[in-house]
């Protein structure tokens, strides 16, 4: 049976547009936050290294979004990490956490500055504490592209993304993005993790920050 509706133009008759109000597990991400204790374990050609890092994540809400009756709610994203003591980039990435409530689906896009982008699809209960997302290589719906280089060298296979909010207002992440390098029979497993804490809050979305118009009478 279709699980979609037949008529697929006609819009949510009914949206919140405080964002902020409307992002199920998403909610308490919400802010700019900072990180500086993350730990990156990485491949090189002697074997796996480990990596301390620095971390700043701005997480803003977006106006409502909808696919003809779809309808997500969600936070624009920017990660920026250093490591300690340097002002050089080690890792930027940039994308949008999503969450559709009629369905209780998460979605994280993400796009990286070396060539690859991905989205990784999980589900979780409004008031979940803890959610994983996965993209795998090939599946239709949350899918992994990278260049040719990387595609070559560091194939990626599936992404994981685990979320942990945490009582006292911080929230922290488990990544584990699994490769096939060239020249290693065995799968790597690239993982990073850090604990983030809330230096600033968000901005509301553009259409709760400013008054609906009304029509004319």
């Amino acid at each position: 049976m279709n699980r979609f509706p037949q008529d697929i133009y006609t819009e949510p008759a009914n949206l919140d547009f405080d964002t902020l109000r409307c992002l199920g597990p998403l909610a308490p991400m919400a802010g700019i936050w900072e990180g500086p204790r993350g730990l990156d374990v990485k491949p090189k050609a002697d074997g796996p290294k480990k990596q301390a890092f620095v971390e700043r994540i701005e997480l803003q809400p977006i106006d409502p979004q909808t696919n003809g009756p779809q309808l997500f709610y969600g936070l624009r994203y920017h990660t920026h990490i250093v490591k300690p003591g340097q002002v050089k980039t080690y890792h930027d990435q940039v994308g949008y956490w999503l969450w559709e409530p009629a369905t209780g689906t998460l979605i994280q896009t993400l796009a990286i500055p070396r060539g690859q982008i991905a989205m990784a699809v999980g589900h979780a209960a409004p008031d979940a504490t803890e959610f994983e997302l996965v993209a795998k290589l090939g599946d239709a719906h949350s899918n992994i592209s990278s260049n040719p280089f990387l595609d070559h060298a560091f194939h990626t296979i599936e992404y994981r993304i685990k979320v942990s909010i945490h009582g006292d207002g911080t929230w922290g992440y488990d990544e584990d993005t699994v490769m096939m390098i060239r020249g290693q029979s065995e799968p790597f497993h690239h993982t990073d993790r850090n604990l983030l804490a809330r230096v600033q809050a968000p901005t509301p979305n553009p259409m709760a920050a400013r008054p609906v118009a009304q029509p004319a009478a």
